[in-house]
């Protein structure tokens, strides 16, 4: 154990002689990097549709400054004294990731792992085992063991879960919370976010959205946007703006990228779901939020020019690329050709065959089953809920 997580834990030693507060809830995404995943829209429901005296919801991140524009929440600094105290307190807990080594989960808490993603091509957790760090093995080991709740989005990931998450406690089949917003697919708040990224409404959106590699090499993100946005514009019109969005792991690398002309750097945006709201093209490789984005029915296409590699020194995936319903190319000029032949009644035929053949719990309320689940992990199962707001709790 080295010097920060113990002296984490004699923090964690001094709080836990407090009681916990059974209506506080704590929540981050990302290891606090992020107001964004299935624990933003967990928490925005809870805003919206409980009465605001029923819970204290609390979010850490590792820059709360940069989260003023959050109402009706309190920031916490991640590994501040404060986010000790709301760690020790907090009935339930709420993230998208694993804990910290420090965490020290108390009697009576609750820990609800969401993950962060509804379905993964790339295998994880067990599955991935020789292909992860040790210490993160063993941390996600013990992980799982203080897991009190983990959310599926289809039986195919209840499955991966049940063999590769070293867990065997409750899984909750409703679908994924965040992906809730890609179900209703409002109109209003797509053009909210072409608003907060300066996009002018009537423009079609390409989203890039690629996964990391081991060797962070940022080769494989150039391509030539030029050319693809004059193929998508002879294919399916409009004029066209590109939003480059790289995987967290690469935040501090995405400068290092040209972009060029109608090319929006959209790394530091913190929620990809609204993303892939706001696009009408999707280009990604191996990354998990191609399921996601299989809601929307818009098309989407895998640059994979180095999935031998990938798959050999990366990681090994759970389904063979060619049986994916999304259209993939192995090269710049695949990718163009492909394009240009985009068949959209073929492409959905495939997508609805393999959303049943995964069997997807996607229905849009997601979000509701997880807030009804906490209002009974906090107040008890036959509790009845109040909207009088004036109700002492």
């Amino acid at each position: 154990m080295n010097l920060k997580i113990g002296a984490a834990r004699i923090i964690m030693l001094l709080f836990s002689c407090l009681p916990i507060k059974k209506n506080k809830l704590l929540l981050f995404s990302y290891y606090g990097s992020h107001y964004g995943d299935s624990p933003k829209y967990i928490s925005e429901y809870i805003l919206k549709h409980y009465p605001k005296q029923r819970f204290n919801i609390v979010w850490a991140f590792t820059d709360p400054d940069s989260k003023h524009h959050l109402k009706n929440v309190r920031k916490v600094k991640i590994m501040s004294l404060r986010y000790f105290y709301a760690l020790c307190t907090s009935k339930v807990l709420i993230t998208n990731y694993r804990m910290t080594g420090a965490f020290v989960k108390r009697k009576n808490q609750y820990y609800i792992q969401t993950w962060h993603s509804s379905l993964r091509l790339k295998q994880i957790e067990r599955d991935a085992a020789q292909a992860l760090p040790a210490h993160y093995v063993e941390m996600a080991k013990k992980d799982s063991a203080k897991c009190d709740l983990l959310l599926s989005g289809s039986k195919y990931s209840t499955e991966i879960f049940k063999r590769a998450f070293w867990y065997g406690g409750e899984i909750f089949e409703h679908g994924t919370p965040r992906n809730d917003v890609l179900v209703e697919n409002n109109a209003n708040r797509r053009r909210a976010v072409l608003d907060k990224l300066n996009i002018k409404s009537e423009k079609k959106v390409l989203l890039y959205a690629p996964t990391f590699r081991k060797n962070s090499n940022l080769e494989i993100y150039h391509l030539d946007w030029q050319t693809i946005t004059r193929q998508l514009q002879a294919r399916f019109g409009g004029e066209w703006t590109v939003l480059v969005k790289l995987h967290p792991h690469l935040i501090a690398e995405s400068d290092k990228l040209l972009y060029g002309d109608n090319v929006v750097d959209a790394t530091s945006y913190d929620d990809i779901q609204e993303l892939l709201l706001a696009a009408d093209v999707l280009i990604s490789d191996y990354s998990s939020l191609i399921f996601d984005y299989a809601i929307t029915m818009r098309p989407c296409f895998l640059y994979v020019p180095d999935i031998e590699e990938y798959t050999r020194q990366d990681r090994k995936l759970y389904f063979e690329i060619n049986d994916l319903p999304f259209i993939n190319a192995v090269s710049h000029n695949d990718l163009l050709v492909k394009m240009n032949n985009f068949d959209d009644a073929h492409y959905k035929q495939q997508l609805g065959q393999f959303m049943a053949r995964v069997g997807s719990f996607e229905k849009g309320n997601a979000s509701e089953h997880a807030a009804r689940r906490i209002y009974e992990i906090c107040y008890g199962k036959h509790a009845k809920r109040s909207d009088n707001l004036n109700e002492a709790v």
